[in-house]
């Protein structure tokens, strides 16, 4: 007599244990994730595996981008196709939205011990500008430099970097580039 109220209740306690895991994984399936508002999202356009081409036609370099920290960092992962004075440039960025101020920020560092931060990152129709802060670029020259990503396609996205010298009335162009997405 013992032993059947003895399984009864080991089985009610399975039971629970059951309903308790089940509501637990329900609940943790439906929680809001910290970074998965459509502003996280929209530059995903850049996520994959490309080739960079120069506007000459020339391949400058390959780059991985991907999703880290529960999709709350884009990570650049670049290698350029060339090496000078035997060093093959290479470098990352962390891509992020920050929503207490409301824009993109990348931070860029690479090989050569160079970190360049970038904010006031803002989603226009299909493309994403970042600017710096001005920086001291000779003894009497502050400058800025702008960073704009072109969703093209599905298959292009347009990198363009420029450096202005006169706090943005005038743009030159330090670096533009067609990323082609790897087959």
């Amino acid at each position: 007599m013992v032993q059947p109220i003895i399984r009864q209740r080991c089985l009610a306690i399975k039971t629970m244990k059951k309903i308790v895991i089940l509501c637990l994984l329900f609940a943790n399936a439906h929680a809001q994730r910290p970074c998965s508002s459509s502003a996280y999202r929209q530059f995903d356009f850049w996520l994959g595996e490309w080739v960079a081409y120069s506007v000459n036609g020339q391949k400058a370099g390959d780059s991985k981008i991907s999703l880290i920290l529960d999709s709350c960092i884009i990570l650049e992962e670049w290698t350029s196709a060339s090496v000078t004075s035997g060093l093959r440039y290479a470098g990352k960025s962390f891509n992020t939205w920050n929503a207490e101020d409301g824009q993109w920020q990348q931070t860029w560092v690479d090989n050569t011990g160079t970190t360049t931060f970038f904010s006031k990152g803002k989603f226009e129709g299909d493309k994403i500008i970042f600017n710096t802060l001005p920086f001291r670029l000779s003894p009497d020259t502050l400058a800025v430099r702008r960073l704009t990503f072109y969703n093209i396609s599905h298959d292009k996205v347009r990198q363009l970097g420029e450096i202005s010298r006169d706090d943005g009335s005038h743009w030159q162009t330090e670096y533009d580039l067609e990323y082609r997405r790897k087959k």
